[in-house]
């Protein structure tokens, strides 16, 4: 009986030492940049004192999880009060509502942690662009090779890596003055020449630049895609961080090869009009663990601001 109740008594203190709860919670630390969010926006979460191999982020509210991401080690390696520090990046979806939600850290299907935040209101315009026949076939028929190049480019984009390219604020492609024939987050309906419709959410800005015009790497990182697909054309995919891609579609010649590291400013070749586009122009996206992320915002301020996150968490 005696050694029963032992036994139990160091199962028990075990389970209590096992727990993410009860074992990480006394020293655990996060740091969130930034606190109150918009559709659109970036938000890098740094904790301490959390350990496992499934560490994630979720991002949810009244509609449910909005978006997730791994958590990955800083490099060169950080260290709060003894423990490791790790990372992790999540965009708001343009299509979140409003109102309270919650950054979740989750270890496996436990939750460790709940960090309040709030998302706000955010516009976005809305536009009508009707197709002609090429475009409208670009568009509207699948074809096996379309399939094969979105699974690739999924693929690319769902792949979180550990290396660190990007450290600050993001730079345009083309010069900032440039004309925009098309805005982050514009609510799009096509028009078919067959009469039908269709409706989708603009992922990037569009350049109205001319065919010829130099484009250039917005941020140093490492070119993870660089080629020809049936709807952007010449596009160019770069990785900048863990979980984080710039994209530069419709180009009408390449100057890099996948596997290429560049800097900043670097030439990736010359804009155009190839793929699905109704004339010459360059379009530039942003990719944070899969979800279109303002570039505008990526612009103005670091994606991940590791020494404001370390700032944070030491404070």
């Amino acid at each position: 009986m005696k050694k029963s109740i032992t036994n139990l008594c160091m199962l028990l203190c075990f389970i209590s030492s096992a727990s993410p709860l009860a074992g990480q919670t006394p020293h655990f630390k996060a740091a969130v940049i930034p606190a109150n969010l918009l559709p659109g926006e970036p938000v890098s979460v740094a904790i301490a004192g959390a350990s496992g191999k499934n560490m994630r982020l979720s991002l949810v509210n009244k509609q449910g999880r909005l978006a997730r991401a791994v958590f990955w080690m800083l490099s060169p390696r950080a260290f709060i009060e003894g423990n490791i520090v790790q990372a992790a990046l999540v965009t708001v979806p343009v299509t979140a509502s409003s109102g309270d939600a919650a950054l979740r850290i989750e270890n496996g299907d436990a939750v460790i942690k709940e960090i309040a935040v709030t998302i706000g209101t955010r516009e976005f315009a809305s536009e009508v662009i009707a197709l002609d026949e090429r475009n409208t076939e670009i568009r509207s028929v699948t074809t096996a090779k379309k399939i094969q190049q979105a699974n690739k480019l999924l693929s690319i984009l769902s792949h979180t890596g550990t290396d660190i390219y990007a450290t600050t604020a993001f730079v345009p492609p083309v010069p900032a003055h440039t004309r925009r024939t098309s805005f982050f987050g514009d609510r799009r309906v096509y028009t078919y020449t067959t009469g039908e419709t269709d409706a989708a959410i603009h992922a990037g800005i569009d350049y109205g630049v001319p065919t010829g015009t130099l484009v250039r790497s917005s941020a140093d990182g490492k070119v993870a895609l660089a080629e020809y697909r049936e709807v952007t054309g010449y596009s160019v995919v770069i990785e900048h961080l863990p979980g984080v891609y710039s994209l530069y579609y419709h180009m009408s010649k390449l100057a890099v090869k996948q596997g290429a590291v560049v800097k900043k400013g670097y030439v990736l070749g010359e804009s155009g009009a190839t793929g699905l586009a109704t004339g010459p122009h360059l379009h530039w996206e942003i990719r944070v663990a899969g979800e279109n992320t303002d570039p505008d915002i990526c612009s103005m301020r670091p994606i991940f601001d590791r020494d404001a996150l370390l700032a944070k968490l030491e404070g």
